[in-house]
């Protein structure tokens, strides 16, 4: 996830916030389609001063915010000292050490507020008499069932132990609840994103036994390192030729990372015309 919108992001945002094609932005702003779709584009490379007036006019946000030099979509002049925060914390939220964008979004969840209210009574202590109470309200139970059956035995002895509660644990699972429900989401919403991650499925158990055939495969190097090729590739290993054996080599050993290349230079098999030897002079 990036730190901040890209202007693409900021122009695809603000067109689906008011629910309308392209055709319509372009009827509306009276710049063309095409310009438009280059302009919300991933790979779009410049945007005429023009555009960017104009988009900012009617989707009533500053040029600023769609040039990505400010979140704010409007002009703010809130009292920075109505925000109750120390300089401690502004200078945090201005250093770029921390992604400011995931902490708005993460306060902006319908679930923050709760989330919120949960630390602040456990950081108040409000309900930490109550837990306590009933912590020694089982204590209590259990100690009369032990003494009046065998631990071992008894059923409701061990319903008990399980009902012991203990404040840190308690709160851990409070805490987790919330914030559960405000990273899935968060998640959700980006899994577009060109940041994340996408599905891989290298480990998987057919992957993991063709390494496992790899590593108990008696033959050179050369072979194993053509195998590996012919799995990744999905090419049929007959298909695969000395000639692109050669190649792959050849190629690989361009990399620093290929540290086997100079282990099969000699192995592979020429093919062509063999350059005689130089006469001496």
């Amino acid at each position: 996830m990036e730190i901040k919108l890209t202007i693409q992001e900021r122009l695809r945002d603000l067109r689906a916030e008011r629910g309308l094609t392209l055709e319509q932005l372009a009827n509306d702003t009276h710049i063309s389609r095409s310009s438009l779709s280059s302009y919300e584009s991933n790979e779009f490379k410049d945007i005429s001063p023009f555009a960017i007036v104009t988009l900012a006019q009617f989707y009533g946000v500053s040029t600023d915010y769609l040039l990505g030099l400010s979140e704010n979509k409007k002009h703010s002049d809130v009292d920075i000292t109505s925000l109750h925060l120390n300089d401690e914390v502004l200078d945090l939220l201005r250093s770029g050490k921390i992604n400011n964008r995931l902490l708005g979004e993460i306060i902006l969840h319908k679930d923050f507020k709760r989330f919120l209210l949960d630390v602040e009574i456990v950081v108040d202590r409000i309900a930490d008499s109550y837990v306590s109470s009933m912590g020694t309200f089982f204590s209590v139970i259990r100690k009369k069932f032990a003494d009046k059956f065998h631990p071992d035995e008894d059923l409701s002895l061990r319903m008990l132990e399980l009902t012991n509660i203990k404040e840190p644990e308690f709160f851990n699972h409070i805490f987790c609840e919330d914030m559960e429900s405000i990273i899935h989401d968060i998640r959700e919403a980006h899994l577009s994103d060109p940041t994340t991650a996408k599905d891989c499925d290298f480990f998987t158990v057919e992957n993991a036994e063709r390494q496992f055939e790899l590593m108990c495969l008696d033959a050179s190097d050369r072979e194993k390192m053509t195998r590996a090729f012919s799995y990744a590739t999905g090419i049929p290993r007959d298909k695969i030729t000395d000639e692109d054996t050669d190649f792959l080599i050849r190629f690989l050993e361009k990399s620093p990372r290929f540290k086997n290349a100079n282990n099969m230079r000699g192995k592979a098999f020429y093919h062509g015309k063999k350059k005689g030897k130089r006469s001496r002079k």
